[in-house]
């Protein structure tokens, strides 16, 4: 079996859910915040070779260094998303690494032949690919440029649950 062409740690595990104030409530009843949330958020992606218009909002929290994300597609658009959601419904969808060198990384794990079927098509922006692996282990690797605007919200995200006492669970950021 080759190895991963993913080096570091797992940053981030990603949750595709049908009603993100619904998934919200029930990692609050686990004790998972505070939680940030960005709703509405107008998305160009490339999807299988196709450019798409999509619209999602998106909450993130840690548990420890783990970062957890909620994505929820307003629509239905053809997308990463709305596929994962057919064939399986809501619940766990992607693995992300954050890779400091962006080009390397997507280069390796295309070299892997891991098809990428979902990646920002807006200039300007951070940016990102998901990748099929061959393993089963997640039905998306994710990987996010690590910038500095990236490292700032994931600090400000981590910091927040340190110590977080349950009050304030869910924060908007638009």
């Amino acid at each position: 079996m080759p190895p991963s062409p993913l080096l570091g740690p797992i940053r981030q595990i990603g949750y595709v859910v049908d009603d993100l104030d619904v998934a919200l409530a029930n990692w609050v009843e686990l004790g998972v915040g505070p939680w940030f949330v960005l709703r509405r958020i107008a998305q160009k992606a490339d999807h299988r070779g196709e450019l798409r218009d999509v619209t999602i909002s998106i909450a993130l929290a840690n548990s420890a260094d783990l970062q957890l994300e909620l994505i929820q597609q307003h629509g239905d658009t053809p997308s990463v998303y709305t596929e994962f959601l057919a064939d399986r419904g809501a619940g766990f969808h992607q693995l992300a690494y954050w890779p400091a060198d962006f080009d390397a990384a997507l280069s390796a794990v295309k070299e892997a032949g891991w098809p990428v079927i979902w990646s920002s098509a807006e200039e300007g922006g951070v940016r990102y690919a998901y990748a099929e692996p061959p393993a089963g282990v997640a039905t998306v690797v994710e990987l996010m440029e690590f910038t500095d605007i990236t490292e700032g919200l994931a600090k400000f995200v981590r910091e927040a649950a340190e110590g977080w006492d349950g009050t304030d669970p869910i924060r908007a950021l638009n």
